[in-house]
């Protein structure tokens, strides 16, 4: 299944039922009256965030949807039965755009970034009134009933915006993958050329106490990927929802000299892109450090400042203080949760 992240598709509520105009009809009662039960209301659109979906794939092969209509009034005073509610199950971060199809123009609806939290895009029009609500006592029979109201019709734009708590950062082949695969369940595909990785992948973290830490490898960036160059542009909205950034650089790619100037490039796409994605907080990290030789990597450790952390993701050097690292950021953006006493208590270290 192809990782998509946008798509349009037309959603509509159901009708409402028609009243009934019945007259009551029975032996040995001249004047019944009217009968006509009411109709029943059409179904709701319904949207909500599901974990169990990864992609907006679903929505490319199927882009009509359209929720039950409500069923007519009968005589005998029966109402119609409602339509069923249509419920749309999406990936967690997706937003709800409507788009107008004049103008193009398109309005945020919803910004589905909890699970199980429904949200109605289209209510189902109401159903029509029978005769039975028209009789007064100068209009004993009425045959009046009302039609039901129709359904609503929005043409919407779907945007998927990952949900992770940390989002790694990096140019093509620095080793992200290699990372993810190593820290996680998470199996991405990894080889030796760049631009393995060509749609986001997702990995969960889970410490002793059994806390999750979500962790988003977005494929590489190059120079230009504001402007659309390389594949980085089109996934570098599935950084903005993260709390913190895992900028990696490739001990290749670094300058003994000057370790610090090797991040320079990326954060300047990322401030083209958006300022706040580019004001994030970022771990900085230099990756495969087995494949150095020992001066070079000698030459970074002492030219590098103290908040870069060296490592391989291949032989797992270095990534249990990385790891502790990423766990203290994710506290100290967290809000706290309540204790037993009802107040409120973060995590402390040992529990990582």
């Amino acid at each position: 299944m192809r990782f998509v992240d946008e798509a349009s598709i037309i959603v509509r509520s159901g009708k409402g039922g028609k009243g009934s105009a019945s007259l009551r009809r029975a032996k040995n009662v001249p004047k019944g009256g009217p009968d006509g039960g009411d109709g029943g209301k059409g179904g709701d659109v319904v949207f909500v965030a599901s974990t169990r979906l990864l992609t907006l794939y679903d929505f490319r092969v199927k882009s009509m949807f359209e929720a039950e209509n409500g069923v007519n009034g009968q005589n005998q005073d029966k109402y119609g039965r409602n339509g069923e509610d249509l419920v749309i199950e999406v990936p967690v971060g997706t937003m709800l755009l409507e788009e107008n199809p004049e103008d193009g123009e398109q309005v945020l609806l919803a910004d589905l970034s909890r699970p199980d939290v429904p949200f109605v895009v289209c209510p189902g029009g109401m159903g029509g009134r029978g005769n039975l609500h028209f009789k007064t006592s100068t209009n004993r029979a009425p045959t009046r009933a009302e039609p039901g109201m129709p359904g609503v019709e929005k043409r919407l734009l779907l945007k998927l915006k990952v949900m992770a708590d940390a989002g790694l950062l990096g140019l093509p082949n620095a080793g992200k993958s290699t990372f993810l695969s190593a820290v996680s369940a998470a199996r991405p595909k990894i080889a030796a050329y760049p631009f393995t990785t060509l749609v986001p992948n997702l990995g969960v973290v889970e410490n002793a106490s059994g806390r999750r830490l979500v962790i988003a490898d977005i494929p590489g960036l190059i120079e230009g990927a504001s402007q659309g160059a390389g594949l980085g542009y089109q996934f570098l909205k599935h950084v903005e929802r993260t709390r913190f950034l895992v900028h990696i650089l490739s001990g290749e790619d670094a300058d003994p000299e000057n370790p610090e100037a090797g991040y320079a490039m990326l954060n300047e796409e990322l401030r083209a892109f958006d300022a706040e994605l580019a004001a994030k907080e970022q771990i900085r990290v230099i990756n495969k450090i087995d494949i150095l030789e020992p001066a070079r990597l000698a030459s970074l450790r002492k030219n590098a400042p103290a908040d870069i952390l060296f490592v391989s993701a291949l032989t797992g050097e270095g990534l249990p203080a990385l790891l502790a690292e990423m766990w203290r950021r994710y506290d100290a953006m967290s809000p706290p949760e309540p204790d037993e006493t009802g107040g409120t208590g973060g995590a402390g270290e040992d529990e990582q």
